[in-house]
């Protein structure tokens, strides 16, 4: 597991003009980090860091170590606003985790054995990704990078569903546990196969 951890300044200066100032003269990106029981904190993040750390989707579903004057919090990633033509961050957004309380958030799946499933390699079947991430709610020590989503075993007109998934312990499916047992994936026949039976 790999850890992250970025350096922050605490940002006085506030505002909108404020915040173009500091990207376009200091390139760096205003951000805010709040929750737990402390008050909201503005600080600003150097714009490669930042990047450097979203290049990997683990950053997303887990707990980062913010080093600021001396200090650090530990956070989540909980919004991005991006430059709406490029990739550049605008402003973040991040959580305070609290080690002891349970925290929300949303982790990749991660697709195996899709090529060599029963329903694709016996039946001539395709794959269909129907959602990519899901919702946890865990102790901060438990946050899984991602969800393993193995199809080794499903056949042409199965479904997978949120059920279907091994979670690991002390892990819960928001959207499970809210009684929504949603579709995850599934093996359709080929297209290109249904038009050669007609």
């Amino acid at each position: 597991m790999t850890d992250f951890a970025l350096n922050a300044e605490v940002r006085s200066d506030l505002g909108k003009g404020a915040s173009r100032r500091l990207r376009r003269n200091a390139a760096q990106v205003p951000a805010v980090i709040y929750g737990g029981d402390k008050e909201p904190q503005s600080i600003s993040i150097l714009a490669k860091d930042i990047t450097k750390l979203i290049e990997d989707e683990a950053a997303f579903s887990h707990v980062i170590t913010l080093n600021i004057a001396g200090a650090t919090e530990t956070v989540l990633i909980k919004a991005l606003q991006r430059h709406p033509s490029k990739a550049a961050v605008m402003h973040a957004d991040f959580l305070r985790v609290v080690a002891d309380h349970k925290l929300s958030a949303v982790v990749p799946l991660h697709f195996v054995n899709a090529e060599t499933s029963v329903g694709v390699k016996q039946q001539g079947g395709e794959v269909s990704h129907v959602i990519s991430e899901v919702e946890v709610s865990c102790l901060p020590k438990d946050l899984p990078e991602f969800i393993e989503v193995d199809l080794a075993q499903v056949e042409v007109g199965q479904i997978v569903h949120l059920s279907n998934l091994s979670v690991p312990a002390g892990v819960e499916l928001v959207a499970l546990a809210h009684g929504n047992d949603l579709a995850v994936a599934n093996i359709h026949a080929s297209r290109v196969k249904e038009e050669g039976a007609e």
